[in-house]
Protein backbone atom coordinates (compact mmCIF):
# COMPACT_ATOMS: atom_id res chain seq x y z
CA UNK A 1 0.00 0.00 0.00
CA UNK A 2 1.12 3.53 -0.73
CA UNK A 3 0.10 6.61 0.97
CA UNK A 4 0.44 10.15 1.30
CA UNK A 5 0.56 12.92 4.13
CA UNK A 6 -0.23 16.35 3.59
CA UNK A 7 1.88 18.00 6.22
CA UNK A 8 -0.44 20.74 8.09
CA UNK A 9 2.12 22.24 9.94
CA UNK A 10 6.57 22.11 8.96
CA UNK A 11 6.66 18.33 10.35
CA UNK A 12 4.54 15.63 11.64
CA UNK A 13 6.36 13.18 14.15
CA UNK A 14 7.34 9.38 12.75
CA UNK A 15 4.47 7.46 15.33
CA UNK A 16 1.88 9.88 14.15
CA UNK A 17 2.81 9.48 10.81
CA UNK A 18 2.15 5.63 11.18
CA UNK A 19 -1.42 6.13 12.73
CA UNK A 20 -2.69 8.25 10.43
CA UNK A 21 -1.93 6.42 7.66
CA UNK A 22 -3.65 3.64 9.58
CA UNK A 23 -0.90 1.30 9.78
CA UNK A 24 -0.79 0.89 13.70
CA UNK A 25 -3.82 1.01 15.86
CA UNK A 26 -2.04 3.20 18.70
CA UNK A 27 0.58 5.14 20.25
CA UNK A 28 1.91 2.35 22.26
CA UNK A 29 1.88 -0.17 18.77
CA UNK A 30 3.91 2.84 16.96
CA UNK A 31 6.25 2.73 19.61
CA UNK A 32 7.01 -0.64 19.99
CA UNK A 33 7.25 -1.20 15.78
CA UNK A 34 9.73 1.83 15.67
CA UNK A 35 11.32 0.53 18.97
CA UNK A 36 11.61 -2.70 17.18
CA UNK A 37 13.59 -1.24 14.59
CA UNK A 38 10.70 -2.36 12.17
CA UNK A 39 10.15 1.30 10.26
CA UNK A 40 12.70 3.10 8.18
CA UNK A 41 12.61 6.50 6.88
CA UNK A 42 14.74 7.71 3.52
CA UNK A 43 15.53 3.77 3.87
CA UNK A 44 17.47 3.55 6.72
CA UNK A 45 15.99 1.95 10.28
CA UNK A 46 14.97 4.85 12.54
CA UNK A 47 14.00 4.14 16.26
CA UNK A 48 12.69 7.34 17.10
CA UNK A 49 9.38 7.79 17.59
CA UNK A 50 9.72 11.48 17.75
CA UNK A 51 11.61 11.69 14.34
CA UNK A 52 10.51 15.14 12.81
CA UNK A 53 9.39 13.88 8.91
CA UNK A 54 9.26 16.68 6.49
CA UNK A 55 8.53 17.06 2.88
CA UNK A 56 9.67 14.74 0.85
CA UNK A 57 10.78 12.11 3.94
CA UNK A 58 9.33 8.25 2.73
CA UNK A 59 8.29 5.97 5.66
CA UNK A 60 8.29 2.19 4.68
CA UNK A 61 7.16 -0.82 7.23
CA UNK A 62 5.37 -3.89 6.62
CA UNK A 63 5.30 -3.68 2.77
CA UNK A 64 3.58 -0.14 3.25
CA UNK A 65 5.39 3.43 2.13
CA UNK A 66 4.27 6.38 3.46
CA UNK A 67 4.84 9.70 1.61
CA UNK A 68 5.22 12.88 3.18
CA UNK A 69 3.88 15.99 1.09
CA UNK A 70 4.05 19.28 2.01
Amino acid sequence: MEETIKLRDEFIKLGQALKAANLVESGLDAKIVIGDGLVSVNGEIDTRRGRKLVDGDIVEFDGNKIFIKA
